[in-house]
């Protein structure tokens, strides 16, 4: 493969290099499109830094401030209906269903503090919904990729409206070892 500049005063950062594909790529589906210069994937990739955030990531911030007094630096946000609240959600989270934020948001959370919001799970676009109608009411705010089914599914403690329980082993093909950090 080969790199080459943009033109001059190109706008689009991902146009910052083109990848071309060497003879023969096409035939290989993976590379039938060329990767992106190294400057354009780093770029995409510290964005989506920016927007979301791991389960493994918020779990593990939460045990540092709960068991070393760590400041938390962030309030997490459960977009989701009451009776999925009630079945199980991360402790400490706020309950704020989508179709709430424009009239409940700024009483309920700091905008001074950025906000992480989840929903059910990869299926399930309320946590980016939640986390668009947010930004447009001024919080910073990220979304917890693989919401809540994906917090279940590592182990995690939740809340439901009996208490805090452990709701099934942890997927052994998914949830991290020996610690909230898996390792990536």
């Amino acid at each position: 493969m080969t790199t080459t500049q943009p033109p001059a005063g190109a706008a689009d950062p991902a146009s910052a290099a083109v990848t071309t594909a060497t003879p023969g790529a096409a035939a290989n589906p993976v590379l039938r499109v060329p990767p992106a210069a190294p400057a354009a994937a780093a770029a995409y990739f510290a964005a989506g830094l920016a927007f979301h955030a791991d389960v493994s990531d918020v779990a593990g911030a939460l045990r540092a401030h709960r068991e070393q007094g760590a400041a938390l630096g962030f309030q997490i946000v459960d977009s989701r209906s009451t009776p999925s609240w009630d079945q199980a959600h991360v402790p400490g989270a706020v309950h704020l269903p989508t179709a709430l934020v424009p009239e409940q948001a700024e009483r309920l959370l700091d905008k001074n503090v950025p906000v992480v919001t989840y929903c059910w799970g990869p299926g399930c676009n309320g946590a980016a919904r939640s986390a668009l109608a947010l930004a447009q009411l001024g919080f910073q705010v990220k979304e917890m990729l693989g919401g809540i089914e994906y917090w279940i599914r590592e182990g995690f403690e939740v809340e439901t409206w009996q208490g805090t329980e452990r709701r099934a082993e942890a997927d052994p093909l998914t949830a991290p070892t020996d610690s909230d950090d898996c390792g990536c």
